[in-house]
């Protein structure tokens, strides 16, 4: 079974940066999408970032496109975060899908997630 473990959440300013991780274990699929996803209290879980295994191609959404940054260490999946703002707030979460499949709010398989809060 997949396992996701995030870590690397926490307080920062408004300008700054951090970076999350995502330890992954139990999959065997060498054709996966994995990403990372947010949500704020509140409001809908919405995706960030995507990497897909086979090229290494990335996508982001537009609110993050230029800031973030999504890469792949062997069975860590990263997610740098520049210029951070107070409404990139929230709790984040690695997700996993295999054959290619990017993971939705509603399938995959999801880590507990990392709180990330952007205040001054």
């Amino acid at each position: 079974e997949v396992q996701l473990v995030e870590s690397g959440g926490g307080l920062v300013q408004p300008g700054g940066s951090l970076r999350l991780s995502c330890a992954a274990s139990g999959y065997t699929s060498r054709t996966n999408c994995m990403g990372w996803f947010r949500q704020a209290p509140g409001k809908e879980r919405e995706w960030v970032a995507f990497r897909y295994s086979v090229y290494g191609n990335t996508i982001y959404a537009d609110s993050v496109k230029g800031r973030f940054t999504i890469s792949q260490d062997k069975n860590t999946l990263y997610l740098q975060m520049n210029s951070l703002k107070p409404e990139d707030s929230a709790m984040y979460y690695c997700a996993y899908g295999s054959g290619g499949t990017c993971p939705t709010p509603k399938s995959g398989y999801w880590g507990q997630g990392t709180q990330v809060t952007v205040s001054s």
